[in-house]
């Protein structure tokens, strides 16, 4: 999915500056945008600095305006379930975990 990101960007991944070895997830947010850093793809200010990993260099800063942010932003993967069974069985999973009794009532007719 980065590499989507880097090509509908038109970026190159080789100046791409590396990201702080702090960084957390991928796909996260990273420092607030300092005014230094221009966005990969039009050079208008960053606002929305990401970190992608980048295949021979490891994980890397990119840099997006908030305009295009908002345009690569459907390439993301989302990590929430999309269907209802999803979510339960995530729900029962975390329950099941803490110990906690649980109990779903949803609105499709599907069993809690």
């Amino acid at each position: 999915m980065d590499a989507d990101l880097l090509r509908t960007l038109g970026g190159d991944p080789a100046a791409l500056d590396t990201a702080p070895s702090w960084t957390p997830y991928r796909g996260t947010a990273m420092e607030r945008p300092d005014g230094g850093h221009r966005c990969t793809r039009c050079g208008q200010p960053a606002r929305a600095p990401r970190l992608v990993d980048v295949p021979g260099l490891g994980p890397c800063r990119l840099d997006t305006c908030r305009d295009d942010f908002l345009a690569v932003t459907r390439l993301l993967p989302s990590r929430m379930p999309s269907m209802v069974e999803g979510i339960v069985a995530d729900l029962r999973e975390v329950a099941r975990d803490a110990g906690a009794p649980l109990t779903i009532f949803t609105d499709d007719g599907m069993p809690g």
